[in-house]
């Protein structure tokens, strides 16, 4: 199953405010990919290149550039729930 993707907004110290089709808002963190995922240093190079964040056509994921990228499946699997969203999975 995918967990499509309406809107993905960049956040300070690099989370992302990410909203699900299906009504779910999720916060997710990039900082851990830092040390899993070489590519995802960039952020710390390029200034504004996190910011640039969007939606892939049909909700399957967001990107920044040819190199980075995530699916939406590792969004909503490992994102964290928004504090009193009354939305649940």
């Amino acid at each position: 199953m995918f967990y499509r993707i309406n809107s993905a907004t960049p956040k300070s110290d690099f989370e992302l405010l990410i909203s699900f089709k299906n009504g779910i808002r999720k916060k997710y963190d990039v900082k851990p990919l830092f040390s899993k995922w070489p590519e995802f240093k960039t952020f710390y190079t390029v200034l504004g290149l996190f910011e640039q964040v969007k939606v892939e056509p049909g909700g399957y994921g967001v990107s920044w550039n040819d190199n980075l990228d995530l699916s939406c499946n590792e969004l909503y699997q490992n994102g964290t729930p928004l504090e009193g969203d009354s939305s649940s999975p």
